[in-house]
């Protein structure tokens, strides 16, 4: 059977674990957020790409191609 925790407990170590989680800087955070824009952007592209080709190729292997 598990303790019964009380809400105030429940705050109290909440704060407690809180303050013990190392923040990123607003730096960090810019860095981290233009990182995973881009990525997401290259990965968009790269999927495009794949996407046009094999629509292209399965165009020509049905003899839909112009």
């Amino acid at each position: 059977m598990m303790a019964k925790t009380t809400p105030a407990k429940f705050v109290q170590e909440v704060r407690q674990e809180t303050a013990k989680v190392t923040w990123p800087t607003r730096r960090e955070t810019v860095v981290s957020t233009a990182t995973v824009f881009v990525m997401a952007i290259l990965a968009a592209i790269f999927f495009f790409l794949v996407d046009q080709l094999l629509s292209t190729g399965v165009r020509l292997v049905l003899g839909m191609g112009s």
